[in-house]
């Protein structure tokens, strides 16, 4: 999928993100099971929201962890792709 600056990605309406303290971990959970989230896929997808659009994401992340800009963007890129084509997140 080939997605822009001012698309809006959020939680396909099967799955439910959400923090498992027993896990320590967000996860995505699903009728079938669920997905162990690693935390900077966890910060993308804190904030799929439907509100917010790719070039917002980004922009948010890189003042989260600043100091590798182009590194954020080609991740947060990368992820979403992933992400999309796994069904979890829609746009």
């Amino acid at each position: 999928m080939s997605l822009s600056d001012h698309t809006i990605p959020r939680l396909a309406p099967h799955y439910v993100f959400r923090w498992e303290e027993s896990q320590a971990a967000w996860l995505l959970l699903y009728p079938e099971g669920l997905v162990k989230l690693n935390g900077s896929a966890s910060e993308i997808m804190q904030r799929c929201d439907g509100r917010r659009d790719v070039a917002a994401i980004v922009a948010e992340l890189r003042e989260a962890f600043p100091g590798t800009p182009d590194e954020v963007q080609r991740g947060t890129l990368a992820f979403l792709d992933v992400a999309c084509d796994k069904g979890w997140l829609r746009v």
